[in-house]
């Protein structure tokens, strides 16, 4: 079955296909503002685009995926907290690089193919901006900064449906200006594509393109160039929140297709905004969480991730610490009947191995994954496999339920541990030692039974008697 995903600029469902001739599908995905912790309103886009990664990953193959994701280390933000601190800015950003990655490999993210920084990038950022300038799209003020005509890229508002009137500076649907300096503007809705130095900067600057200032790249330019470099002139998805529809993204196809006069991105997808208990997040309400947050009070990181895909990714999600209470209660569910299944059929790990080198059906479980291809319908996906996993005993599982069971792992809910199977075959010596000490127990001698359950213990397995007969697991770590 085809994955087919929501397309902002069309505003329809259409099917992804890699559109270059190495048939590797390309996709960018805008990443975090590193100036303080990421919250779970972020990490829920994070989270959804990890997802898409995995999925693609199953219908491609995974070197026939290549995912980017910025780093943005330099802005206003950033500057404000390098200066707020004293402390370089490098030094800064690094901090919260740094816990920004430990926060998405706790929620099981993979990371991506490529993590480009903006101030890494700064020649490929002064390049477009010099092209844009060249060719007649953007402009140098007095101050020295750089800003794009929108006015001379006529399909300008396609992705936003944005119009004219309302891309004036403070217009309602703008929400606020893109920048401070609308008086060195030719017209209100034009964008910085280079800010000119101030003395609140710092030491943080670059040279600028020809005809402008030294200072640094504007928030718009840093996607495109980076894009640009790492994928291609014209990428095969771009996504992002909702929030980063307008302006930011509507920027970057303008900047993008102005300097190339090819489609900057053949789909858009946005995930939405996250609630918290009905409520948009804030640092007044009080109801702005990081993940530290919700570890301290005593979930885990898989909880949350659970909890932020329980919602159709294109819904606003509402939030609650009772959805961590359910999440957990459902990942229980999981890995419970995950346990069973894998210890199913020991002695059969190469027949099971030579079978799943050559399915590429789910079995039972093929209507969680169409769920996943049509849309990322998460609540629906979960539903079947709750659904599949009431409705059957683990030991009436064939060979093709159990691996579509374990190709769920695309969701990152810790499934991938299933992929290591030979790793929990009983061990001759442990078949042996169980051997010895149900005879023992049959015979009634108890001394050399309990000696002999300390030795499977021992080697890492425990033994679970029944009246006539017995099995074995691997022992729980304490």
């Amino acid at each position: 079955m085809p994955v087919t995903l929501f397309d902002s600029l069309t505003r329809s469902p259409r099917e992804l296909r890699p559109s270059h001739a190495d048939g590797v599908y390309r996709f960018y995905n805008c990443g975090p503002t590193v100036y303080a912790p990421a919250h779970i309103g972020n990490f829920r886009t994070f989270v959804v685009n990890d997802l898409l990664r995995r999925v693609l990953e199953l219908e491609f193959g995974a070197d026939k995926v290549r995912h980017v994701r910025n780093i943005t280390d330099v802005d206003d933000k950033t500057i404000r907290r390098s200066r707020e601190e004293h402390r370089p800015l490098a030094e800064v950003t690094k901090q919260w690089t740094d816990k920004f990655r430990a926060d998405c490999d706790a929620l099981n993210c993979l990371r991506p193919h490529i993590e480009p920084t903006a101030t890494g990038h700064i020649a490929e950022q002064v390049g477009m901006i010099a092209e844009l300038m060249q060719n007649g799209h953007a402009y140098a003020t007095a101050d020295g900064s750089v800003y794009f005509k929108v006015g001379s890229f006529a399909e300008y508002g396609k992705l936003s449906r944005v119009k004219e009137r309302e891309l004036q500076l403070g217009s309602a649907l703008a929400g606020k200006p893109q920048t401070a300096d609308a008086d060195e503007k030719e017209d209100g809705s034009d964008f910085a594509l280079w800010k000119a130095w101030k003395p609140e900067d710092g030491d943080v600057k670059w040279p600028g393109p020809a005809g402008a200032s030294a200072g640094r790249p504007g928030w718009h330019i840093e996607c495109s160039a980076m894009s640009r470099k790492h994928l291609g002139e014209t990428i095969d998805l771009h996504t992002g929140g909702v929030d980063l529809l307008f302006p930011h993204h509507e920027n970057e196809i303008a900047q993008s297709e102005c300097c190339t006069g090819k489609p900057f991105a053949n789909h858009w997808y946005h995930s939405e905004h996250l609630l918290v208990d009905g409520k948009k997040m804030s640092k007044s309400l009080g109801n702005l969480y990081t993940l530290d947050q919700i570890m301290e009070k005593g979930f885990s990181p898989m909880a949350l991730r659970y909890a932020l895909l329980m919602g159709h990714p294109r819904k606003q999600l509402s939030f609650t610490l009772d959805s961590l209470h359910a999440a957990e209660s459902a990942l229980k569910t999981l890995w419970k009947f995950d346990e069973s299944v894998a210890l199913l059929n020991s002695d059969k790990v190469a027949e099971y191995q030579q079978f799943s080198t050559t399915y590429r059906g789910w079995g039972r479980f093929q209507p969680a994954w169409e769920a996943l291809c049509d849309d990322l319908n998460t609540p629906q996906a979960l539903g079947e496999v709750f659904g599949i996993i009431n409705s059957i005993k683990p030991d009436q599982i064939s060979f093709a339920d159990r691996l579509g069971f374990e190709r769920i792992y695309t969701l990152g809910l810790g499934f991938e541990r299933l992929l290591s199977l030979p790793v929990r075959v009983i061990p001759d010596d442990v078949k042996a030692l169980a051997e010895q000490r149900w005879a023992a127990k049959q015979a009634k001698n108890w001394a050399e039974a309990d000696r002999l359950r300390g030795a499977i213990t021992a080697l890492g397995w425990s033994m679970l008697d029944s009246k006539t007969d017995y099995k074995l697991k691997p022992a729980k770590k304490a």
